[in-house]
């Protein structure tokens, strides 16, 4: 009750009392009409204030009395507000300041406490708590008029409202003696109201228009607080004794005896006027009937004398009955209520049928579990019982009945172990109950002593016992339970050792009791126990030795350990000595874990002597008469009879027997009885090898029972519990003989090994062997672990073998035995007993040398999958061995860092040492094995090595040091000790390439070690000698270049760059880095291959190992940061040192210094020094630079150079000091100033190029010329554009055209060779030898390209000067005018452009043949990766005109495959460029080339025009059947794998779809608006796209990061990922495009990946958004359909709307008729059409979550219009709207012009109801023959699909 539905007020129509109107009036004063009237009663009530008090009534605060009023609102919000803000005026007024406000407030708070909502009713009290503090005493007036409400409010059934309504009461009267004494005073006045409360029904409660259901819940209420409250008041009222006889009585004594007499009188009348309160025990409510129950205990309790025998005897069937009572809430004041009744009036049972309307419902209410109040019924039981007449049952029935549902309740309590405890508890105590009250039912002793046995026999052995026993056999006990599926196994558990314990707890109390009773049940127990065993049912007999073991556990943990006898005298010394025979010839597992735990619990002496006695006589031994047999005695039958049972034989039970012969160990005769099994077994009368499986069993059972035996009180004094207590000769020698054995190595050898050492996890690390003979154990066990090495097809394990270990310890490897057998053997020991190999610590060469050949072995065993299939080795012999590896693989695994540090210094250290000298060795030697995998699987286990032996950095320096020792094979350049390049020359070739390759590996290793533990600590190193020591690794590193699986560029220096950027002092590093390679170029310039100038900026070109090492790394120095202006000056002025020897020129300098000032210049400042003038002015470079041209101008022109001549080393000196940007955008801005007398020497060099009157026509130079030239031109227009003149333009674009035009030449010859090639292609042919054809016709050797990529760059960058001057209007390039640049520019363009479709146009043609075909066309372009990027960069700034020429001539040229094919394969090439990648989509995706993108040859074109043209020819929409896509994209648009969804994130197949998909969406919304060639291709995507597309979307859009954000609320900081693809879907629905997000695409990163796909759905909510919600709506995630409409709904709905009015808003309709009107705020358009008197107003609302939730239509006014077309108009508009694919612009269109056809007499379809089709926008077309009406091909064809007959909708003749 009290949720806010409505006002609940008492009715003003219930029946007053006149007495209490009279007591609220003061004696003597007249009943005054005052303030609001006079009325009697809950409506109105007479004051008692005097006149003068009176008249401050009619002047209430105005502020109160509005508040007052409002509290008659019905509104629960309103009546909230009210007494809240009347709660603060009250705080504010004190004393008489409240007196105006009482009466009115007490009118109403009788009305407000019974107020249907909760909160209405806690507030009032709450503002009564404030009234009553601050009136204070004078309250005492109006007490008696209040009273009775306010004691009724504090037992209200919400406890938040009793609560504020106790605390107002406590707040008036805080002393309880106050509260007493008001209570005594309004006594008459509280009776009086309850009274009247019960008098009421749902029907005159009120008399207002309230809900049958609140009122029913007001009813409730009123009458369970009543009841309640009628209760508690007669508990405090009468619980005092009777003072009426006191002489001495006071004025407050009188009070109560008056109060007294009040309460006596009124339950006398309730019980009289209620009759009983019978009807309220029937009532429906639960807490009525609670309350009923409370009510009747409290009379019962303190006035039964109101009860007569006429009410006794009505009471009695409703409160003895009352066990139909299902409720638990009313269970516990049912219990008290019953018991008090069955007490106070004992003869009620008398008149009952005690079964029928008693017993019956008990049995039912104890089979139900007592309804679920378990914890308060169950402790009634026994209550109960008490003060049932023993008359009214028959003992025997009623017990059996009574404990047969008592425990059929279990099933109801599995989910409470509580409740099953209770249930327990209470079966105990019943239990016990009625045997020690056996005599209330029977007077004879006889009866009484039946009485007895039958509940032991018929309850505690039939139900309890049996219950017991079943449950582990898995039958149905008596007692009804639960299905298996619902039965908790921990609860079953649990109950069935609580059910152990009450048994026990039950024989206990009997045996006290009586014993012949307990000897009765221990009697029935043994029968039926030896029943079981003679039937002969394993299964029953299984279960039944299983919860005889759990009991005897429960009987040592209750009773043996508290000194009882009776369980082994009585219960299990008899059944055992009967069992014994049966247990011994069956051999049952549980029988003879029966006799373990009975020897455990009760002792080997006690338990022999019971089952000895019976077998060597007829009678049991008595007990009483000796405890003990003798020691004597004992260990001879343990010797000859239980040895050799346990002993003898290996199967199943041998196990079971060993714990037997454990348990039965005395500690008097410990040392005799191990002593006698030891020699028994290995006695040679019973072959002891033959043993060896019983005897490991054995041993392991006694390393359990050490431990068992050393964890008690008395640790390690109790005989066994130490391990040498356990040691024997015979072990000793047994395993020591199986160790030097060839022939003993079987698996049960091993395992008996392992048993006798110990150590097969780290808590069992127990031996039964002493110190020396541990370690020949051991010893024997290495020998043959090196002997498996020794045999190793590698030859790294075997001279590490012969060179390492064996140097250790000598072994004889001579004997020829199964190398394989031996081994495995070993490694069956070693892993057994791994951890037991910490006792040799402390001999540290055995230790170091197992664990090392651990290693060695485990490393073979992971480089086996690496070894070359083609080695000689047998296929068979290399398995056996790598089973072999494979199980020591699982030792080496348990080497953890754990382990190791247990393990003694030394040993690690020797270990170490052994271990990297092997891993070393590895590297070096294994040249078969695959290196890069082999060094990656080296540098994982020297990280390990690392972590688990070196203790400190000292010792990981040293594993260092060791493992870079210099060697034949490494290094190969640089020399440890001097830092020196290392001379290879006179070095064999086959030698140094061997060299080399090694020399590979180990850098590759080394460098893998690198990226694991950090630069920091592996090569850099602490040492004292500083940085500069490890230089030369450094440098051998870089200089090795490339390895296996890395190379320096991408793994290396970024590691070295992130060291120095970390640590300050790494400079002296650097430099002594740079010293080493610089030396190492010197020596080595005379080898350096190319030039400089086909350098090309690409390090990967140049050859020679220390100028390629130094040229990236100052390259990397410089570009981080590391190296500025002054290390750049430094490195200058070293090479112009070393340039000049004497006069003579330093020919290897001068090959190398191009390379390395192209690097330095930059850092270099040239800029001439301030305040100086002269010679002296120019620093240092600026005159070395002038020198060299000088020196360059003597030299004559380069196309009159020959080679041979070192001309040209002093050009690429020249040029490599004047640096170009490679970048269009920046080569406005030169990359360094030069001086005007510099700038003047550089054009004199440049003009003296063309000074030859054929310089501009030669063609057959030389390569290296073209490329000088080309260079030199570059650094001319750069540095010297605006100095040229017009003959300067005439030789750079002569020179820029030849270049270019001749590599296109060649790429056009290449293009037509792969046709010609592909198109000769038989399919008799290999596919190798096409495939080689194909790489031959392709790869080019032709100079060409070179020289084109310069003169690209040259091109590239004057067209950038170019732009900058039309752009900016800057004073550059004068004198090149537009109208020469031009035609030169458009030419150049086209070239390009050919250049970019010949290279499209072979991978296409060769895809056509095979991907891999495609592939080798592909890998030519990463050849010349520079030259294509170059090309696509000029493509994208190609204008549409040379594209649209280029498709022509492409089209013209007639191969195989078109310009767009050439496209499609350079934006999906297999080995693809991103900059060509771009430039393609670019292309396809701008006119005019993406008209012809996406349709397939052959398809009518994507027409323009308006289907409002096209209905007005009266022809017919073209079918969407008609039109094909290429093939390029149809396969990712229509024919979409699942298998996509699996696929990486940056798959190229899911990245070339979102490309399709992009393109195909940016073209459709290119599309002008309800036109042929939109409609066609909208609905070939809606009627074939596969939806999978989306699906896809939404594995990139991270929308649980939008979920936890959307928790946590705060809009304004959203994570970047989130936010990166909703601004790019935003982006894409504003601009319509997703070109800026491809454009951003690559470098391919998974957050790039994810913006397209956020672009992508974007536009498809633009372009297809009834598309998208069709999809939406047949998700079946609800979570993920949540998630997604809530990204919607924050991140593109808002866009989507805005720009879907915007459209509206802008729309011409063209029509007076019809008018559009919208509304932003509420995201509304209202359409209004008007025709010849008739108009209508639809409005169009668009959801926030628009498109995924449909927008919705109405209709707001209608004139002139039959209703039939009105839901005509709202349905058609309805379905245009929401099916349209494109702006709801349109759709209003359609559904426009569909309106004036109607209205132009255009019948519609019959089958749509539409004249326009509301998804193709045709009109009907189709008639029928018969009936002639028309209908729209869609239609027709979904009526024929779904009918499944070709029949007319209408007349139903055929079709």
């Amino acid at each position: 009750m009290g949720k806010p539905k409505g006002d609940a007020a008492r009715s003003k129509a219930r029946p007053s009392s006149s007495s209490l109107a009279a007591s609220l009036l003061p004696s003597g004063s007249a009943a005054t009409a005052v303030g609001f009237g006079g009325y009697i009663g809950s409506s109105r009530f007479e004051t008692s204030l005097s006149n003068e008090d009176s008249a401050s009534l009619l002047d209430l605060d105005s502020e109160v009395s509005q508040h007052l009023q409002r509290l008659s609102r019905k509104d629960p919000t309103t009546k909230i507000k009210a007494l809240t803000s009347l709660s603060e005026l009250v705080k504010q007024k004190k004393g008489k300041e409240l007196l105006p406000i009482i009466p009115q407030w007490i009118f109403e708070y009788k009305k407000l406490i019974l107020d249907y909502n909760r909160d209405v009713r806690r507030a009032t009290h709450e503002v009564m708590t404030n009234v009553v503090t601050g009136i204070g005493r004078d309250l005492a007036p109006h007490l008696k008029s209040i009273m009775g409400p306010w004691w009724f409010s504090q037992f209200d059934l919400a406890s938040e409202v009793s609560q504020a309504a106790k605390s107002s009461l406590q707040a008036a009267f805080p002393a309880q003696e106050k509260r007493l004494h008001a209570l005594n005073l309004c006594s008459a006045e509280i009776f009086s109201y309850l009274e009247e409360n019960l008098k009421l029904t749902p029907h005159n409660l009120s008399d207002k228009a309230i809900a049958l259901d609140e009122l029913e819940e007001m009813y409730q209420q009123m009458i369970s607080s009543s009841l309640v409250g009628l209760a508690t008041l007669l508990d405090i009222l009468l619980h005092g004794p009777d003072k009426a006889g006191s002489a001495n009585i006071n004025s407050e004594s009188k009070l109560a005896l008056k109060a007294r007499a009040v309460a006596t009188s009124s339950a006398e009348k309730l019980v009289s006027f209620h009759k009983c309160f019978l009807n309220f025990l029937k009532s429906e409510s639960p807490s009525i009937r609670s309350a009923t129950y409370s009510l009747l205990s409290s009379i019962i309790k303190n006035v039964p004398e109101v009860f007569g025998e006429g009410e006794v005897r009505c009471l009695a069937p409703a409160l003895l009955g009352v066990f139909k009572e299902n409720n638990p809430i009313c269970h516990s004041s049912m219990w008290e209520a019953v018991l008090l009744f069955s007490r106070k009036f004992p003869q009620s049972w008398v008149n009952l049928n005690v079964h029928k309307s008693v017993l019956n419902h008990l049995w039912q209410f104890l089979r139900n579990g007592c309804y679920g109040s378990a914890r308060v019924s169950y402790p009634a039981l026994i209550l109960f019982l008490e003060v049932m007449p023993t008359q009214s049952v028959e003992a025997d029935k009623f017990f059996v009945n009574f404990f047969k549902n008592l425990l059929a309740g279990r099933s109801m309590c599995d989910s409470s172990s509580a409740d099953q405890l209770s249930l327990l508890r209470a079966t105990t105590e019943c239990f016990l109950w009625g045997l020690h009250n056996a005599s209330r039912y029977c007077v004879d002793p006889n009866s009484i002593h039946d009485l007895q046995v039958g509940l032991i026999d018929k309850v505690l052995v039939k139900i309890l016992w049996a219950d017991f026993f079943e449950l582990s056999k898995g039958s149905i006990p008596p007692i009804q339970r639960k299905s298996a599926e619902t039965l908790s196994i921990g609860n079953s558990v649990r109950y069935l050792q609580e059910l152990g314990r009450c048994i026990l707890e039950i024989l206990s109390k009997i045996n006290l009791l009586e014993q012949n009773l307990l000897s009765f049940f221990c009697e029935s127990v043994q029968e039926s126990f030896l029943n079981i065993l003679q039937q002969g049912n394993l299964e029953i007999v299984t279960g039944s030795m299983g919860k005889m073991i759990d009991f005897l556990l429960l009987l040592e943990k209750y009773s043996v350990l508290e000194g009882q006898s009776w369980p082994l005298e009585q219960f299990m010394g008899p059944l055992l000595s009967k069992a014994f025979p049966w247990i011994r010839s069956s051999d049952l597992l549980d029988g003879l874990k029966l006799l373990s735990v009975s020897a455990s619990v009760f002792g080997p002496r006690k338990i022999v002597s019971v089952l000895i006695d019976d077998i060597e006589t007829s009678t049991p031994l008595s007990v009483e008469k000796e405890r003990y047999m003798s020691p004597e005695k004992f260990i001879k039958v343990f010797q000859e009879i239980f040895i050799p049972w346990c002993m003898d034989g290996y199967d199943s039970s041998t196990a079971a027997r060993q714990d037997l012969l454990l348990s039965l160990l005395d500690d008097e005769c410990f040392t005799q009885q191990w002593s006698d099994i030891i020699s028994y077994v290995f006695n040679q009368q019973h072959q002891a090898f033959n043993n060896l499986a019983a005897m490991k069993i054995l041993l392991e059972k006694a390393r359990d029972e050490i431990t068992k035996r050393s964890s008690g009180q008395e640790l390690n004094k109790r005989i066994g519990s130490r391990p040498d207590h356990w040691h024997h000769r015979l072990i000793e020698s047994t395993a020591i003989s199986l160790t030097r054995s060839s022939l003993a190595t079987t698996t049960s050898a091993a395992q008996f090994l392992c048993s006798v050492l110990g150590g097969s996890t780290e808590d069992s690390s127990i031996s039964f062997v002493s110190r020396s003979s541990l370690v020949l154990i051991y010893r024997g066990i290495l020998e043959k672990i090196l002997f498996f090495i020794k045999q190793s097809p590698l030859c790294s394990v075997n001279d590490t073998c012969s060179s390492l270990i064996v140097e250790a310890i000598e072994f004889d490897f001579s004997c020829s035995v199964d190398v394989i057998v031996v081994a495995k053997f070993a490694a069956e020991v070693i892993d057994g007993t791994f951890f037991g190999l910490k006792a040799l610590n402390q001999d540290a060469t055995l230790l170091s040398t197992i664990l090392s050949s651990i290693f060695i072995i485990d490393l073979e065993s992971r480089m086996t999958p690496l070894v070359d299939n083609t080695l000689n080795e047998s296929n068979e012999k290399r398995k056996d061995r790598n089973l072999v590896c494979d199980f020591v693989h699982t030792v080496c695994s348990k080497m953890d860092n754990r382990f190791w540090r247990s393990i003694n210094y030394d040993v690690r250290k020797s270990s170490a040492s052994i271990v990297v000298q092997f891993l070393r060795s590895v590297v070096l030697l294994e040249d078969d094995l695959q290196p890069c995998e082999l060094t990656s699987l080296c540098a994982s286990r020297m990280t390990k090595v690392l972590e688990y032996l070196s203790l400190d950095q000292s010792d990981e320096e040293n594993m260092c040091g060791l493992l870079l020792l210099e060697s034949d094979a490494w290094p190969m350049w640089v020399s440890p000790s001097s830092s020196a390049s290392m001379n290879t020359h006179g070095v064999p070739v086959p030698l140094c390439e061997l060299r080399k390759f090694k020399s590979q590996r180990f850098v590759s290793f080394i460098n893998s070690l690198i990226m694991k533990m950090g630069i920091h600590q592996f090569l850099v190193g602490h040492k004292n000698n500083g940085f500069a020591s490890q230089a030369w690794l450094s440098a051998e590193i870089l200089c090795t270049w490339e390895w296996p699986g890395g190379n320096a560029q991408t793994s290396f220096l970024p590691a070295l760059v992130s060291f120095c950027k970390s640590e300050p002092s790494s400079g002296g590093l650097l430099n002594s880095i740079f010293d080493i390679l610089l030396n190492g170029a010197l020596v080595h310039g005379e080898s350096v291959g190319n030039m400089w100038v086909y350098f090309n900026n690409s390090i990967v070109d140049v050859v020679e190992p220390f100028l390629r090492a130094l040229v990236i790394l100052l390259h990397t120095l410089f570009k981080e940061g590391l190296w500025g202006e002054e290390e750049a000056m430094a490195a200058f002025r070293m090479l112009t040192d070393k340039l000049f020897i004497g006069e003579e020129t330093n020919k290897n300098c001068l090959r190398i210094i191009p390379f390395i000032m192209s690097r330095i210049i930059l850092p270099l400042r040239t800029q001439i020094k301030s305040g100086v003038s002269g010679e002296d002015a120019l620093l240092p470079l600026e005159v070395l630079l002038k020198g060299w041209l000088e020196r360059s101008l003597s030299f004559p022109p380069l196309v009159l150079w020959q080679s041979g001549e070192d001309v040209q080393d002093w050009f690429q000196l020249v040029i490599s000091c004047y640096p170009v940007s490679e970048k269009a955008e920046e080569a406005k801005e030169l990359q360094r100033h030069v001086s005007d007398e510099e700038r003047t020497l550089l054009l004199d060099l440049f003009r003296k190029q063309r000074q030859d009157p054929g310089a501009s026509s030669v063609v057959n130079q030389l390569p290296a010329v073209q490329i000088l030239l080309a260079r030199l031109i570059m650094i001319a227009v750069s540095y010297c554009g605006n100095d040229l003149n017009e003959d300067d333009w005439d030789f750079v674009s002569s020179n820029l055209k030849r270049l270019i035009q001749s590599a296109v030449v060649v790429m056009e010859e290449t293009s037509e060779n792969v046709n010609d090639f592909i198109s000769s292609v038989s399919s008799m042919e290999k596919e190798n030898d096409t495939l080689e054809g194909l790489g031959h016709i392709v790869f080019i050797s032709d100079p060409s390209i070179d020289n084109a990529q310069n003169a690209l760059s040259a091109f590239s960058l004057l067209n950038a000067l170019v732009k900058a001057k039309s752009i900016d209007g800057e004073n550059n390039l004068n004198s090149l005018a537009d109208e020469t640049w031009d035609p030169v520019k458009d030419r150049i363009l086209e070239g390009v452009l050919r250049l970019f479709f010949c290279t499209g146009l072979a991978e296409a043609i060769a895809a056509s043949y095979s991907p891999e075909a495609a592939s080798i066309v592909a890998s030519f372009r990463v050849d010349h990766l520079q030259f294509w990027e170059l090309v696509a960069q000029l493509v994208v700034d190609s204008s549409p005109r040379a594209r649209d020429r280029a498709v022509r001539a492409v089209e013209f040229w007639g191969l195989s495959k078109g310009a767009i094919s050439s496209l499609y394969a350079i934006m999906f090439s297999s080995n693809p460029i991103p900059s060509l990648q771009l430039a393609a989509y670019i292309v396809l995706s701008t006119e005019p080339i993406s008209r012809l993108a996406l349709v397939a040859d052959g398809n009518a074109p994507l027409s323009d025009e308006s289907l409002n043209d096209q209905d007005s020819s009266n022809v017919g929409l073209p079918s969407e059947d008609k039109l094909r896509l290429r093939d390029e994209i149809s396969c990712m648009v229509e024919k979409l794998n699942y298998e996509l969804l699996d696929t990486d994130l940056t798959a190229p197949e899911r990245v070339q779809t979102f490309l399709a998909w992009s393109l195909l969406l940016s073209h459709v919304n290119s599309l002008p608006s309800l036109t042929q060639g939109r409609e066609r291709l909208v609905q070939y995507i809606e009627k074939t796209a596969n939806p999978l597309i989306l699906d896809s979307l939404f594995q990139h859009i991270p929308l649980e990061l939008y979920m936890a954000q959307s928790l946590k609320k705060k809009d304004g900081d959203i994570p970047s990922e989130l936010s990166v693809v909703a601004s790019a879907a935003t982006r894409a629905i504003t601009t319509g495009s997703s070109l800026s997000t491809v454009e951003s695409l690559w470098p391919m990163e998974t957050g790039k990946v994810a913006s397209l796909a956020g672009a992508i759905y974007g536009l498809m909510l633009r372009v297809l958004p009834a598309y998208v919600r069709e999809w939406f709506n047949e998700m079946r995630d609800r979570s993920a359909s949540s998630l997604i409409e809530a990204f919607t709904k924050s991140w593109c709905s808002p866009s989507l709307i805005k720009n879907e009015l915007s459209q509206i808003k802008k729309a011409d309709f063209n029509d007076e008729s019809f008018s559009v009107s919208i509304s932003k705020s509420a995201n509304e358009v209202v359409a209004t059409y008007t025709k010849d008197e008739t108009g209508m107003d639809l409005v169009i609302r668009l959801p926030v979550s628009y498109p995924l939730k449909p927008v919705d239509v109405s209709c707001t006014k209608s004139i002139g219009i039959s209703e039939a077309k009105q839901r005509k108009w709202l349905m058609s508009m309805l379905m245009f709207v929401r099916n349209q694919n494109g702006a709801l612009a349109e759709a209003i269109r359609i559904w426009k012009r569909n309106s004036d056809k109607e209205f132009e007499g255009v019948e519609d379809c019959p089958i749509c109801y539409s004249v326009i089709h509301t998804v193709n926008h045709s009109l009907p077309r189709r008639a029928c023959v018969t009936c002639k009406y028309k209908f729209h091909k869609a239609c027709l064809d979904k009526w024929f699909y779904t009918s499944s007959k070709k029949l007319c909708p209408l007349c139903q003749s055929p079709c």
